[in-house]
């Protein structure tokens, strides 16, 4: 086997091991999402209304809360979710670190 080949092969391998984490939020992207989802719901809130509350579109906050889905919020989303529901950015955050 080349060096070439051994080095797309070792690159395809990277990119698939990317694409596997890309594709698992991690332990606290899960628990922002929920909470997120926590006060959205208590706050009587559907998909679309958070949305246009949070200036994003409906279906991306679908594919957030769709465990199926690799999309999730940014630091920018925490930030906007936390003036919609009148709180502090540590509500939406875990007290200890995973």
């Amino acid at each position: 086997m080349s060096t070439c080949t051994r080095v797309l092969k070792f690159y395809d391998a990277v990119i698939r091991l990317i694409m596997i984490n890309k594709a698992n939020p991690s332990e606290i992207e899960l628990y922002v999402i929920a909470r997120i989802k926590e006060k959205r719901l208590d706050a009587k809130l559907s998909q679309s209304k958070f949305a246009l509350e949070m200036n994003l579109s409906y279906g991306f906050i679908g594919q957030v809360e769709n465990p199926k889905r690799r999309a999730k919020y940014n630091l920018n989303h925490i930030n906007q979710a936390a003036k919609v529901f009148g709180c502090s950015v540590k509500d939406l955050m875990p007290d200890n670190p995973f």
